[in-house]
């Protein structure tokens, strides 16, 4: 972090310096800064004996040391033999540390991995999406600690003690609150207390009551008509009054801000942590399935290290592109990426994490395509002032 500051301030002092030549385009302000980044490619390495599977997600620990979740039931039957661990842990130079995870005694391990996240006290936190009710809780050396939440329990968004289809997961440390996108199935922000799993509170859009979607009508033989599905939610300028699943992201800024990455509803929706609403933010409003990938954006969220934590980084999905925005104004100052498989490219872009230099790691869940089955590096090189857009009169 102290080198990702030192670049800030250094930044600062140079947009207060070449103020004064930008007044008339800036009128008067100083110049904005944006990061910069340099895209390393696939990183880091698996030892010769395994094989990487689709990456759903990442994150990085106080140590700066990179944590992988993976999905090594998506290997073909010839590749399997080959599966690297659903968790791997590398250090901060890309070299391999331990790997581990799968079903075991005492805890259901989820069908589909989805989303890890190391607490502030060293816990690991791990979620799934393949019709999985339950949040794991584990030491870094993969001992089972708890687990919230039951297996093939009646999935509704009022339940207390079970969920359906956790996407993603933070630990605010002042409070010791398990925030949790949950997800796709369920819609709606639940808070769980980090040490002993119960139930504090929940939210849905706006800080509204999430609420399930009505039945599906029957036909004669009782049985669902498979032509019915739920009526679609009305979008207004404001967007839908309640998230569009999956709810694929939740983080909690250093100021006590939640921000939740509502995929289905291209925006992102930023709350109190007692789930007041605040504000939002669009995110590739105008993509649209099928011309748009399937028309989700908002997958992944990461703040700068920075103690203000000015930048907001954003995993568009859908439109292929890390989005930087300045957080405190939600202001869209940069983006980067398409859609591919060369370095800088995205299949499927996912999850998104952030180390204490300001390098960014994203994970891609592009089936079918080995060159995709990766984490890349995008290396913090410094700030640069953002171009000045003028228009002809």
């Amino acid at each position: 972090m102290k080198r990702y500051v030192l670049a800030l301030l250094i930044s600062l002092l140079s947009a207060s310096a070449v103020a004064p030549a930008n007044a008339a385009a800036q009128a008067g302000g100083a110049v904005k800064q944006i990061p910069k980044f340099r895209a390393e490619g696939s990183w880091p390495k698996l030892p010769g004996k395994w094989i990487m599977a689709i990456v759903s997600s990442t994150w990085i620990d106080e140590q700066d040391h990179l944590w992988v979740l993976q999905r090594p039931n998506t290997l073909s039957a010839e590749e399997k033999p080959k599966a690297a661990p659903p968790v791997l842990e590398f250090d901060a130079e890309g070299n391999f540390i331990q790997g581990w995870g799968g079903p075991g005694t005492g805890y259901e391990w989820p069908e589909t991995e989805h989303g890890i996240y190391i607490d502030p006290k060293g816990f690991v936190w791990i979620g799934g999406n393949g019709n999985d009710d339950q949040i794991l809780k584990f030491t870094k050396a993969g001992k089972f600690v708890m687990q919230i939440g039951k297996g093939g329990q009646k999935k509704t968004n009022a339940d207390t003690k079970n969920l359906w289809e956790p996407a993603d997961v933070f630990v605010y440390a002042k409070t010791n609150e398990l925030f949790v996108a949950d997800g796709y199935g369920n819609k709606r922000i639940v808070v769980f207390d980090a040490d002993t799993g119960a139930f504090k509170r929940m939210w849905g859009a706006f800080g509204s009551v999430p609420m399930d979607d009505p039945p599906a009508p029957v036909d004669g033989t009782g049985r669902d008509r498979a032509d019915a599905a739920p009526p679609p939610q009305p979008m207004g300028p404001d967007g839908a009054p309640q998230f569009m699943p999956p709810v694929h992201a939740v983080k909690v800024s250093t100021d006590g801000l939640v921000y939740v990455g509502d995929r289905g509803g291209r925006r992102v929706q930023i709350f109190t942590t007692a789930g007041k609403f605040v504000n939002q933010v669009f995110i590739g409003r105008e993509c649209h399935a099928p011309d748009c990938g399937n028309g989700q954006t908002a997958a992944g969220i990461a703040f700068s290290p920075d103690p203000e934590q000015r930048y907001l980084y954003v995993a568009n999905r859908s439109q292929a592109q890390i989005m930087v925005f300045n957080r405190k104004t939600l202001e869209f100052l940069d983006g980067f990426g398409s859609w591919g498989s060369g370095t800088g490219q995205f299949g499927t872009l996912h999850h998104l994490s952030v180390d204490s230099k300001g390098n960014l790691y994203t994970a891609e869940v592009t089936p079918l395509k080995p060159e995709n089955r990766r984490v890349q590096k995008f290396t913090f090189t410094g700030f640069v002032p953002m171009p000045v857009v003028t228009r002809n009169k």
